[in-house]
């Protein structure tokens, strides 16, 4: 038996903190594993030396700042974790492993209309295609992330009354999608989700402050302070869209007046073009036009780049992040929004705090919130769990 502050329970833990560093990065050089958990050179390369020996990491030779290095990443055959994002309008579903590597990845439409049973019974009927095609072992499953376009209730795990998807309120589906799967599931809004994989995979990376902004159907904000998801107390931080620009404005699905997400999102933008370009047109067809010259779609987007800066701008005086990254359709757009959106925050912001922002956009596309349901499960499994071989079971519910 170990006993606290033992030899033995203390080569534990620091084992312990060298696989969460890598579970957590992807890869990381000796180096960087030192000045991450704080432990010493040859204590790394020690601890390195025990996993690589049994099989929970790998070590390839690589190059740091022009000298040699050794890159350790968690062994590919450790585990595997899946991702589900359910959108407004779609399915989306990745298998990936331990070394953060997609193994597979696929979407189908999803109808806005539809129930959130209906959507569990096709996120369960894709996952299980998606696994039989790449012939991974189930019982290496470590979890599952989902991602869910609207507020989680913290204590309750239900979809907030706010979800863009309206047959879910109420539905709790980490509860719904743990049955049917059997193996932990974590559940997160498709905002913090896109935060969490541009931090992990793309323009996020490096940075320990940042908020990912996703114009869609609504509009929502995923805070990273301090290299970590900020959720609030019930679950609600990084509602962006209901900040008020205009006491006067439309009313908003909320109930007030002149939220940022009447001036922004694509469910109040798309009626002032409609008119001119056919009721079909989408976000993604106006960032088209709007690159290929159309007046139109340049005035609107530009028009919402300037109101989704004034948010930015009040989240630079609050939060003071050094990086904010837009995704969803409208970050295609490149600087005719982006441009915009610095101009609002130079305006708006406290000016040490507009100096000290980078506004970029998402690296990641339509892909951000599936590959951070991905980065989800990796964060939310325990580092025992690898060291010991003691993934969890799959149930007979999962095949």
């Amino acid at each position: 038996m170990e006993t606290p502050g033992s030899q033995s329970s203390l080569h534990r833990a620091n084992l312990e903190r060298v696989v969460r560093a890598v579970r957590l990065a992807g890869s990381l050089t000796q180096a960087e594993i030192a000045r991450t958990t704080g432990l010493s050179a040859a204590t790394v390369s020690n601890i390195v030396r025990e996993l690589k020996d049994g099989g929970t990491v790998e070590v390839t030779p690589t190059s740091a700042g022009g000298r040699r290095a050794r890159s350790v990443s968690l062994s590919g055959d450790a585990g595997i974790v899946i991702g589900i994002d359910f959108g407004h309008t779609h399915l989306r579903v990745a298998i990936g492993n331990l070394a953060h590597q997609v193994l597979a990845e696929e979407s189908e439409p999803l109808d806005v209309d539809a129930s959130s049973s209906q959507g569990f019974d096709r996120a369960e009927e894709l996952v299980n295609r998606l696994i039989a095609a790449t012939g991974v072992d189930r019982s290496k499953i470590a979890g599952v992330g989902v991602g869910v376009p609207g507020p989680i209730d913290v204590e309750s795990g239900t979809l907030g009354s706010s979800a863009i998807l309206p047959g879910w309120i109420g539905a709790r589906p980490a509860e719904e999608l743990r049955l049917r799967l059997g193996v932990p599931v974590h559940v997160d809004n498709d905002a913090n989700l896109g935060a969490l994989g541009e931090l992990v995979w793309g323009s996020g990376k490096g940075v320990r402050d940042l908020a990912y902004i996703k114009v869609a159907s609504g509009v929502g904000a995923g805070l990273v302070i301090n290299g970590k998801i900020y959720r609030g107390p019930g679950g609600t931080a990084g509602e962006i869209g209901h900040i008020t620009l205009d006491e006067s404005g439309p009313v908003c699905r909320c109930g007030n007046r002149g939220c940022l997400e009447t001036f922004a999102s694509a469910r109040y933008v798309l009626p002032l073009l409609q008119p001119g370009h056919g009721a079909d047109l989408t976000m993604e067809g106006v960032v088209r036009l709007a690159r290929e010259g159309d007046p139109g779609c340049r005035r609107v987007i530009g028009d919402v780049g300037r109101h989704i800066g004034s948010g930015v701008a009040n989240l630079c005086n609050l939060l003071n992040p050094s990086r904010v990254v837009l995704g969803g359709d409208l970050a295609e757009a490149g600087e005719l929004v982006l441009g915009p959106i610095r101009e609002s925050v130079s305006r708006y912001a406290i000016p040490s705090a507009a100096r000290q922002l980078s506004v970029l956009p998402g690296a990641l596309g339509g892909r951000a919130e599936v590959l951070g349901a991905l980065a989800l499960a990796l964060s939310e499994m325990g580092d025992s769990t690898l060291l010991d071989g003691s993934l969890p079971a799959v149930t007979p519910a999962f095949t």
